[in-house]
């Protein structure tokens, strides 16, 4: 069985949508998109590199796709290696109506997002990295099997949530955490189990 790691930025309440410009990610109207930009620093890119290059593979929904797929080659024709090795990578994106995918290396997974993605995880290989990708998050959290979240001392009160309502309850618990210079903090949650409840 492979390992489902899903990475991604978040604000203090929960939101991932369009961290990484204007344009990213406007769906609803988002007012936000680049709201990531003025936290960044080495150490966050020293991380994510590091998560990138333990993975074996990557999922994405088809937005998120979409996204990469219009940014990631033209900057390995620049001469990026990080996206020369992105273009490298197998990729995988869920999508009921892409029929063909440009990016080098990509497979279509087709059908009900969270059959297809647990098929993925029976087969052979090493880490599956999702990346963003909200929406297709919200059909395979039970599929997930660490999460490695950025979080930013940003308030939005409106985007695309990585825990929307109806996500099935669990707790986490934390195997990694540490703060950035930038501002975030980065923390590796692994699920915990059921939530259960007390008085005082």
């Amino acid at each position: 069985m492979r390992t489902l790691v899903m990475a991604g930025f978040v604000t203090l309440d929960g939101v991932m949508q369009g961290p990484g410009g204007p344009q990213e990610d406007t769906e609803d109207d988002f007012p936000f998109g680049g709201w990531q930009v003025p936290f960044a620093d080495d150490e966050l890119g020293a991380i994510v590199g590091d998560y990138f290059r333990s993975s074996s593979a990557l999922l994405l929904g088809r937005r998120t796709y979409d996204i990469f797929a219009g940014y990631w080659p033209g900057q390995a024709e620049a001469g990026d290696e990080f996206a020369a090795s992105l273009g490298r990578m197998p990729k995988y994106v869920v999508s009921r109506t892409l029929t063909e995918a440009a990016w080098e290396n990509t497979t279509v997974l087709r059908g009900e997002a969270h059959d297809v993605v647990a098929g993925l995880k029976e087969g052979d290989g090493g880490d599956i990295l999702i990346q963003g990708s909200s929406r297709l998050l919200q059909h395979i959290h039970d599929l997930v099997d660490e999460y490695r979240l950025f979080t930013y001392p940003v308030v939005l009160g409106r985007g695309k949530r990585i825990f929307a309502e109806g996500t099935p309850a669990r707790t986490l618990r934390a195997v990694e955490t540490r703060a950035t210079a930038g501002g975030a903090v980065y923390t590796a949650w692994l699920p915990a189990g059921e939530v259960r409840t007390g008085s005082f």
